[in-house]
């Protein structure tokens, strides 16, 4: 069977769509497809085989090379370019020329396949453009989005991650640049979950860019023009979603870094099946790693107090996550959200401010705090004595070395999360919150920090990375089916996350697990959201719940697209190279 292709499936070999004009492309596809190859078909590691059976006998250099020298080719051509950038197109190249041997890389270079590289490239996307990564829904051809998904001629999608460019991880609104965020995501589901490569879709609708310097810049490749109205976006995205959903049926759609996130999630998530990331997958993924962090303390859930510093979309979704948390555990509702105090720029968020709040902002509005305002973050922990202290601020340094000693003051264990990214905007370091709490802080970041020595000991910060939960909604989404994706099922896949820890993890003081073993955590979120789906009957695929626990982590992997199986040319993850094995780290 031939190789798996990631690449663009409007530029793989066979029949061009019909759609459009399409004299150019049936062009070249004649002058370059005519063996009707694949671009995946040359990869080094086939066995002769193999390369009779895809005819690339003499097409590649007669050497069989194990997983292992193409990975160290891979790395050495990564060390000698000299900036992010050059490693970032190279890598999209290798993505779309041997997608095999780009995921069994996976895990070495995701740091510069997404975060922290891509939002360089998003930012000069237009400057580095080369060649398609996805699909463009421009604002122009409204009314016509249909006919322009023929052009993708995959005959099956499962996932696409939408973006409209607006609000690009902490960079603004970036226009058609933040192409660069659904390529890198479903990267990651590939990676992470598994996910068949040839089977997701990047897409970026133009509906227009606020960004001045993209309207003035000639190079920019997206439409120059301002946004349109919400409105007027609304029924664009409702054209995509009907266009999609009966090109493919059925397909997940997830929502990425748009400014405005509830309008959409609201309007869609009832009748399709789709999620927002930013919200729900930040949230769960809190979450996770927040029901390891409390029963650290050994405070009774009914006792905690948790300060959260940002009251943006993310902040009060990660909030209301954890607030179903404690409704779950049988605190009432209206006592669960007095649980929490948000402080936005103007100070904690109170119905008495004397501003009209945001819609998302009222549900955890205080209205007991018999009008004293509180203009800063330290006035609130000073006047709450939290257990716990989030930030979702994008404030780098907010987490001041007193408010933090306030926090050691007042918990024997005090949780520390600064889940701003980057890190240049991480509200603490981990070493600070160690060195402040005399070493007792329960810590889990956005961005990634470096290990802490103190005691004679190595002491591991936590990152509470979407990656550990988004994949596996997906997976487990697709593999059974559902319908909708309900909260129910966000709220399984954090408390998968969460008892994905192992003992000696537990035994380490870790709230989340190794990242190195991302895809068996996969598998137990990806089950976790399964068997919600099941309870609330949304899953259309009835098979799967014949299956106990074992049997359906077993199914889960079976489904798994591995870049080092069957595709990829040797039959195992070892093969014999002048006498000697080499072994490729399993992903």
């Amino acid at each position: 069977m031939a190789p798996t292709s990631s690449m663009s499936p409007f530029l793989r070999s066979g029949t061009p769509s019909q759609n459009g004009d399409n004299h150019i492309s049936s062009a070249v596809h004649s002058a370059t497809h005519s063996r009707s190859h694949s671009p995946t078909d040359f990869d080094t590691s086939h066995n002769e085989g193999l390369r009779a059976q895809l005819k690339v006998h003499g097409l590649l250099p007669p050497h069989v090379e194990s997983y292992e020298l193409q990975k160290a080719r891979c790395l050495e051509q990564i060390s000698q370019k000299s900036n992010p950038i050059d490693k970032y197109m190279y890598l999209s190249n290798l993505r779309n020329t041997n997608v095999n041997l780009f995921y069994r890389l996976i895990q070495e270079i995701t740091p510069l396949v997404y975060t922290p590289v891509v939002g360089e490239a998003c930012v000069k996307w237009s400057h580095i453009y080369t060649q398609p990564e996805g699909l463009y829904l421009s604002y122009a051809d409204r009314g016509n989005l249909r006919g322009i998904l023929d052009n993708w001629t995959a005959d099956k999608v499962d996932i696409a991650v939408v973006t409209d460019g607006s609000r690009i991880l902490g960079l603004g609104d970036l226009g058609v640049n933040g192409m660069g965020i659904p390529v890198g995501k479903l990267a990651l589901y590939v990676g992470c979950a598994g996910i068949q490569p040839d089977r997701t879709l990047p897409i970026t609708i133009d509906v227009g860019t606020e960004n001045a310097a993209n309207l003035k810049d000639p190079l920019y490749l997206g439409a120059k023009m301002h946004r349109v109205s919400e409105t007027d976006q609304l029924e664009f995205l409702d054209e995509m979603m009907i266009a999609l959903n009966d090109k493919w049926p059925g397909l997940v759609v997830q929502f990425e870094d748009f400014k405005n996130p509830f309008p959409s999630l609201e309007r869609y998530r009832n009748t399709y099946t789709c999620f927002n990331d930013d919200i729900q997958g930040t949230g769960a993924v809190v979450l996770g790693g927040t029901i390891n962090a409390l029963k650290s303390t050994g405070i009774p859930f009914k006792d905690q107090k948790l300060v959260f510093f940002g009251a943006g979309s993310a902040a009060v979704g990660v909030a209301k996550q954890i607030c179903e948390l404690f409704i779950k555990s049988g605190i009432p509702e209206p006592d669960a959200r007095k649980m929490f105090w948000l402080v936005d720029s103007k100070g904690m968020v109170a119905n008495d401010r004397g501003d009209t709040l945001q819609e998302h902002k009222v549900y955890f509005s205080r209205d007991d705090n018999d009008g004293q305002q509180f203009k800063s973050l330290e006035e609130v922990v000073d006047y709450v004595k939290p257990t716990a202290l989030l930030g979702l601020s994008t404030i780098g340094g907010a987490f001041t070395e007193s408010i933090i000693r306030k926090m050691a003051s007042y918990n024997e264990k005090p949780i520390i999360f600064p889940l701003s990214n980057p890190s240049s905007k991480s509200e603490c370091t981990y070493e600070q919150a160690m060195q402040w709490t005399d070493n007792r802080v329960i810590f889990a970041s956005g961005s990634p920090f470096p290990d802490f020595e103190a005691d004679g000991r190595i002491y591991t910060p936590g990152q509470g990375n979407n990656m550990y939960v988004f994949p596996g909604i997906g997976l487990g989404t697709v593999l059974c089916e559902a319908v909708h994706v309900t909260q129910e099922m966000i709220y399984a896949s954090a408390v998968g996350l969460a008892d994905s820890l192992t003992d000696e993890e537990r035994e380490k003081g870790w709230v989340y697990p190794n990242l190195d073993r991302i895809r068996s955590i996969s598998v137990t979120v990806a089950r976790s959201v399964i068997r919600a789906a099941q309870k609330e009957n949304l899953d259309k695929n009835k098979t799967l719940q014949w299956l106990n626990d074992m049997e359906l982590d077993n199914y889960i992997r079976s489904k798994m697209y591995n870049p080092a199986g069957d595709h990829s040319g040797a039959s195992s993850p070892t093969v014999e190279v002048n006498g000697h094995a080499a072994t490729l780290s399993n992903l």
